[in-house]
């Protein structure tokens, strides 16, 4: 793997479009391939669309305060006149005629590396090669482009950032490392790069010194448990190949094997930094040059910055380090959707960063991820007496954008998402600013889970069939929602999440989840912690690994009704009028270990019986649906009541009400099988 891959680009070169040094940074733009969408189809007023490919090269400034916060910045290996230059990869879906569509762009930071937005909002493929589904994103004249950010995302398909690594004066810059994963099978090897949902999700460092004293294997029960040090004797940096077992820097061989069910976290010697801050400044840049840049690929009016999970966390650090004003100052991004990153920032901007490493109940455990302040507004640490504020820097240099923050009930147990909404201490409900909003989408999971509803599998199976809600709905409303708040000053819907002061957010010991007979309830929630990875982590330079704990931030969980669904938030009709309990939590199957610990990223779908007569049989506490409907007519009609009241409140799109409606009606053929 290379490091400093600062302008590769292996695909031919078709054209390439030079840009000014004062349009945010960008010196010019690869374009790779270049096709029209679907053979020149017309999307609505915006006409046709095309798919272009490429490569976005910048350049950062040395002497710009604004890039002062990029750690190792100054150490970068091509440093060229106090210039250092970088590219990143660019998928960009664009209106072909100029100024042809809305003004708008969707500039989407991706998951790892991968285009998702539009097959999310609009249902068609996300390359667009065969179907765009109901194309609303071309249809009301959006630009959607896609940005690597990330240099350790994999895969062919994957977007990358190809920056400069960082040495000190030449010299070899070394430190220590680590990761951790909780096996769902047993296994020879592992990857020192993160294994996440069964793959790859970021590459590896290779270790750069196997006979290092400093490297360290241990293994432990539960995240909170102690561990236990594995002799050195039984482990080795190494890789099958062809059945023989050969020497391997990317890869911990075990001699008795990985066992399911327990967490390994190993620590190593490594070399090389990149200097992964320069995704901020990818998208910083890009942004401010599509609004500003006269002759910029794709123009914009407005660029809303789009994140899920990872790349939520993205753009909640993004605006905690202060990177929405480009090196003139200038706002980059007018408003940032951040979707289930829960109270998370990352391990984007530090020495030997590991952007795709984030926060699981059984992996990726004390990461620089969940981290103090948690709130928009500025809050004190009650452990170090510290006060400061999210949007403290964006705030000061008066580039703040609107914002909305949108979970479901998963971050509230696997992401301490209830932090962004109280005080640091969990006393209190925080004050929010009158540019964000924060948003609870009840008995959502991490990702939207199959339907009909079906147990996770590998590395994520569960016990309980997840949770089916989908999260499309929400997005499309939500875009739509921002577009109209930066264009016109529309007021969005209010925040709606659980709040102490009703009762609607609470300690894990007062959950009040029915006793549903033969269901295991969750343990624990995961917390957020005050940590120290050495004298100077505060800029950058993890030395301590694994970190010291100086505290805990209590975290609470939402309430439940007597059926055990969350009594606050946003809430799709399948919880207005029920037809099971929907939670935020799952736990893993007996099948992969720990079956006492939460599975990452689901929750649980618990179908309520059909009659009075099974529940009796049962001892099922919760009323059977035969009690609450008298039958589908009676059914559907309430779910339409409460689908025309989301429509009133803007949570779904006067449209999408008759494909929610078709929904229900599957959702009540399969729970009456």
């Amino acid at each position: 793997m290379k490091f400093a891959r600062v302008l590769l680009i292996e695909l031919p070169i078709l054209s390439l479009m030079a840009c000014g040094l004062s349009s945010g940074r960008v010196l010019s733009v690869q374009i790779t391939s270049r096709q029209d969408v679907l053979d020149g189809r017309n999307f609505g007023a915006a006409g046709s669309y095309e798919r272009i490919t490429g490569l976005v090269h910048f350049s950062v400034a040395l002497t710009n305060p604004r890039n002062d916060a990029i750690v190792d910045l100054n150490n970068a290996v091509n440093v060229t006149g106090s210039e250092v230059e970088f590219s990143a990869d660019l998928v960009l879906v664009r209106p072909k005629q100029r100024g042809g569509g809305n003004g708008s762009m969707l500039l989407e930071v991706p998951n790892r590396g991968r285009a998702r937005i539009l097959s999310l909002v609009d249902g068609g493929d996300a390359a667009l090669a065969q179907d765009a589904g109901d194309a609303w994103l071309l249809r009301n004249g959006f630009t959607v482009a896609t940005l690597g950010w990330q240099w350790d995302s994999t895969g062919n398909d994957a977007l990358r950032l190809y920056a400069p690594i960082a040495k000190d004066n030449g010299q070899p810059i070394t430190g220590l490392l680590r990761g951790d994963l909780m096996p769902s099978k047993t296994l020879s090897e592992i990857p020192l790069g993160h294994f996440i949902s069964g793959s790859i999700g970021g590459s590896e460092y290779p270790v750069c010194a196997p006979d290092d004293p400093r490297n360290v294997l241990t293994w432990r029960d539960s995240r909170e448990g102690p561990r236990q040090v594995i002799p050195r004797s039984r482990w080795q940096f190494a890789h099958l190949m062809n059945g023989r077992l050969e020497a391997s820097r990317r890869f911990i061989h075990l001699n008795e094997g990985f066992q399911p069910g327990k967490i390994y976290e190993y620590i190593y010697v490594v070399s090389d930094p990149v200097i992964a801050g320069l995704g901020f400044a990818a998208v910083r840049d890009f942004a401010a040059y599509a609004k500003y840049a006269k002759d910029a690929i794709a123009p914009a009016v407005r660029v809303y910055g789009e994140g899920i999970s990872q790349n939520g966390r993205f753009l909640r650090d993004f605006l905690y380090e202060g990177f929405n004003a480009d090196e003139e100052g200038r706002m980059a991004l007018d408003g940032v959707l951040a979707h289930v990153a829960g109270a998370g920032r990352g391990s984007f901007n530090y020495r030997f960063a590991q952007p795709s490493r984030d926060a699981q109940p059984t992996s990726s455990i004390v990461f620089p991820t969940d981290l103090f302040p948690f709130t928009d507004r500025p809050e004190q640490d009650p452990i170090t007496g510290v006060r400061a504020g999210l949007l403290d820097r964006v705030e000061a240099d008066r580039v703040a954008p609107k914002i909305f923050f949108s979970n479901t009930s998963y971050e509230y147990w696997g992401r301490a998402a209830s932090l962004i909404h109280t005080t640091a201490d969990s006393r209190h409900d925080a004050e929010i600013g009158p540019n964000v909003r924060i948003y609870h989408f009840t008995g959502l999971q991490h990702f939207s889970g199959p339907f009909p509803p079906s147990p996770g599998r590998d590395d994520l199976a569960s016990q309980n069939p997840q949770s089916p809600l989908p999260v499309r709905y929400f997005w499309r409303a939500m875009i739509a929602n921002m577009d109209a708040w930066v264009r016109s000053g529309r007021t969005p819907p209010p925040s709606s999440h659980p709040k102490i002061s009703d009762g609607t957010l609470v300690p894990l010991q007062v959950y009040a989840f029915p006793r549903i007979p033969h269901l295991q309830l969750p343990e624990e929630a995961t917390a957020a912690y005050d940590l120290d990875f050495g004298p100077n982590w505060q800029h950058g330079i993890l030395s301590i690994q694994p970190p010291r704990t100086v505290g805990r931030f209590p975290v609470l969980v939402p309430q439940v009704n007597a059926d055990g669904n969350e009594r606050d938030g946003v809430q799709l009709p399948e919880l207005v009028v029920p037809l099971a309990t929907y939670t935020g939590w799952n736990l893993r199957s007996p099948m992969i270990g720990a079956p006492t610990q939460r599975v990452a990223f689901e929750g649980s779908y618990l179908p309520f019986v059909k009659t009075k007569a099974e529940r009796d049989k049962f001892g099922d506490p919760r009323l059977s649906v035969a009690e609450r409907y008298s039958g589908k007519t009676d059914y559907i009609e309430k779910f339409e009541r409460a689908a025309k009241k989301l429509i009133e409140e803007h949570w779904l799109l006067p449209e999408d009400r008759d494909s929610l409606l078709r929904r229900g009606e599957s959702e009540w053929d399969e729970a009456m099988k």
